[in-house]
């Protein structure tokens, strides 16, 4: 039950653990932002009106317009609205007259509904906080007997304080993602769009804005096109939206129609190292557990880089007995094995078993992986289709694609529409048929190519349509099968957002084994993603993406970062490096409970970076030495998330062993720093910490 509307002059304030906002209700207007930042005191509850403590500045207008939770445009703000919408070329400025406050939960969650009598438009705004993280969902209604064309609907526009300098954001490729870009803030507009029709390798839509002693924080819950810009305004401020990207027509909403925009994630801490963790506690909420609660990450091996396309029935029984020895606790079966599936040309859609490498069905390997002990998974990739395959013969229909345009392959494929309800029904029924007959507990669910020529049936956008129908395929199949767990995967890490992990358990981080590109890689997915979720591999030497080589102790210590698997053929490895793989298995085990915890990354002198993970209590932290030494001594290696009045024991651990303890106090480690032994590059050093 909604709490009675509150009065208008009503300042409402969220409080988290550690941060806070103000929003300030005048009357018959949109609420403005008054505060978003570290906490204020909890008897907080006034401020004077914002119009009371400012002077309307020359050539300006006599009632200037403030900063709101909803803009608008038209009407006297300049900056960015939240709303661009219009009827056929009316209607297009828009001004909310009447705001009704409704708490959804006491101090924690409120919405702001809005209405504008004359553009007949009503908006919601909802905010709610918990755990220190700011969740926000936008939705317009429109109230005309005239369908309202919608260019561009904000998810969130957030505050920024004056004395925010710097946006941090993600960009990169295919097998170079989360690349970390740094832009200085001032009076020019920020902005980055994606329109690639999925998440994308090069813009991650999310970013952290560095200000004086805080760190700002927001990611976009959605899985297709998008903008955000960071803009000037002129009390100093700035303004940060987030929301979709639309394509010419793609919204056009008919009388009475709503439109939800995707919600926002966002937070701030004192560093970057708090408002990953905030966001980790946030997505691990959105994740959807078989039986409620996530189990230890299994061992993961994946058959890709070790066998590509080319399956054989006896080689793949040897791989299972080979990992099911040294602890591998889960089989990936990846591309390959489906009809006609030789090479990356032939064979997407139609997906049943290729009687001519496996006659007798996959049941056979999936029976024996079954028996050693393992989960068996499987690879799919049910948006696509090549047209050199049976399903694309018989209905070529079924691909998006725009009437009187070529159409264009990328790795050989096109994408199928998913909004045609007979094609989600056609990829249900031949996956399902797979799930209903075989021991699956796995999908790895890939998405290898960007939209272009996104057209439907009636030549409209689909984008936004593919995205919709995408989420609603997945919760088809969670709904029936809800013991499988899914990957999302798109090439990699083209499909990394806080809108895919409501339907799936599990992202691929790159398709970038090398360790060295990893330890770049992983650092801005943990940003806004926790480790457990962050697929961590393995890879050969030298690895396939780069052609450089590690140790298996480096690739390793790399690979524990996240959740641990393994990715080459190890029935080629001498008993040696299969011993020594067995041993980096069973420390991963070992420690998996500290690795997915609490996680802090940093940077030392000299070529250093490391890697934490556990709490305050006890932790583990892999220190990696990325080039030769520069410096005549190590340098100490600060770690400044622990408790200075703490003591702990520490020693240096890893697959062979501990090594002696060594007491230190939290203060020292926090601000002088631990010990570190001489390193070569691309080496690993770990060190194990617990409370006295």
């Amino acid at each position: 039950m909604s709490q009675p509307v509150l009065p208008a002059e009503t300042l409402i304030v969220l409080h988290g653990r550690t941060t806070s906002l103000a929003i300030e209700c005048p009357p018959d207007a949109a609420p403005l932002w008054r505060y978003w930042g570290l906490r204020l005191p909890e008897a907080f509850t006034t401020v004077p009106a914002l119009e009371t403590t400012r002077q309307v500045p020359s050539f300006s207008l006599d009632a200037p317009i403030p900063f709101s939770v909803f803009p608008t445009f038209g009407l006297g703000w300049f900056a960015q609205s939240a709303l661009l919408a219009h009827r056929t070329g009316v209607d297009f400025a828009q001004r909310l007259d009447t705001c009704r406050v409704e708490w959804l939960e006491a101090g924690r969650a409120v919405a702001f509904r809005f209405n504008d009598s004359v553009a007949r438009v009503e908006a919601c705004v909802t905010l709610s906080m918990h755990d220190d993280v700011l969740t926000l969902s936008t939705q317009i209604t429109n109230r005309s007997d005239d369908p309202l064309d919608v260019q561009f609907l904000a998810a969130a526009t957030l505050p920024l304080p004056e004395h925010a300098c710097a946006v941090h954001s993600f960009s990169g490729r295919h097998n170079a993602e989360f690349l970390a870009q740094v832009d200085l803030l001032g009076r020019a507009i920020w902005r980055k769009e994606n329109r690639r029709g999925l998440t994308s390798h090069d813009a991650f839509p999310g970013a952290l804005v560095e200000a004086d002693g805080v760190t700002y924080g927001a990611q976009l819950g959605w899985s297709g096109n998008h903008v955000q810009s960071i803009e000037w305004l002129d009390d100093g401020r700035y303004q940060w939206q987030l929301g979709e990207w639309l394509a010419p027509g793609e919204v056009q909403l008919a009388p009475g129609a709503t439109l939800n925009a995707p919600d926002v994630l966002a937070t701030c801490a004192p560093d970057a190292n708090g408002v990953a963790r905030n966001f980790h506690a946030a997505i691990r909420a959105r994740v959807t557990w078989a039986g409620g609660t996530m189990k230890p990450r299994p061992v993961h091996l994946n058959t890709w880089e070790g066998y590509y396309f080319d399956h054989d029935l006896p080689s793949l029984i040897k791989l299972a007995d080979a990992a099911a020895d040294i602890g591998i606790e889960r089989f990936v079966l990846d591309d390959g094995w489906f009809h006609r599936r030789d090479d990356d040309r032939r064979g997407l859609g139609d997906w049943w078993t290729d009687a001519r490498k496996y006659p007798d069905g996959l049941a056979p390997l999936a029976d024996h992986v079954a028996q050693k002990g393992m989960e068996f998974g499987l690879w799919v990739e049910p948006e696509m289709v090549n047209p050199d395959s049976d399903l694309f013969r018989s209905h070529p229909d079924w691909a998006l694609q725009l009437s009187g345009r070529p159409h264009q392959t990328a790795r050989n494929q096109l994408v199928l529409d998913l909004t045609r309800p007979e094609v989600g029904d056609y990829l249900f029924e031949k996956i399902g048929a797979l799930l209903e007959t075989l021991p699956i507990g796995y999908l790895k669910w890939d998405h290898n190519r960007d939209l272009v020529a996104a057209g439907d049936g009636a030549g409209r956008s689909a984008y936004r349509g593919q995205v919709l129908a995408a989420y609603a395929l997945f919760k088809r199949f969670r709904a029936v099968y809800p013991d499988v767990e899914i990957e999302a995967c798109a090439g990699g890490g083209g499909r990394i957002d806080a809108g895919i992990i409501r339907h799936t358990h599990r992202f691929w981080t790159s398709d970038c084994i090398d360790a060295v590109s990893r330890a770049k890689i992983q650092p801005g997915f943990l940003s806004f993603m926790p480790p457990e979720l962050m697929g961590s591999h393995i890879g050969t030497a030298p690895a396939h993406s780069t052609g450089r080589s590690q140790s298996m102790d480096f690739r390793a210590a790399i690979a524990c970062q996240g959740h641990f698997g393994v990715e080459f053929d190890l029935v080629k490895l001498d008993q040696t490096e299969r011993a020594r793989l067995g041993q980096w298995i069973a420390f991963y085990k070992a420690h998996r409970h500290l690795l997915h915890a609490s996680v802090w990354t940093g940077v030392a002198g000299d070529n250093l970076i490391w890697h934490a993970a556990g709490s305050e209590d006890e932790w583990i932290i892999f220190v990696y030495r990325m080039a030769p030494m520069e410096f005549r001594h190590m340098p100490p290696v600060r770690l400044p998330f622990l408790e200075g009045d703490a003591r702990y024991t520490v020693f240096v651990t890893g697959p062979d062993g501990t090594g002696h303890a060594v007491r230190y106090n939290g203060a020292w480690l926090a601000q002088s720093g631990l010990t570190v032994p001489h390193m070569k590059a691309e080496e690993a050093i770990i060190f194990h910490g617990k409370r006295i």
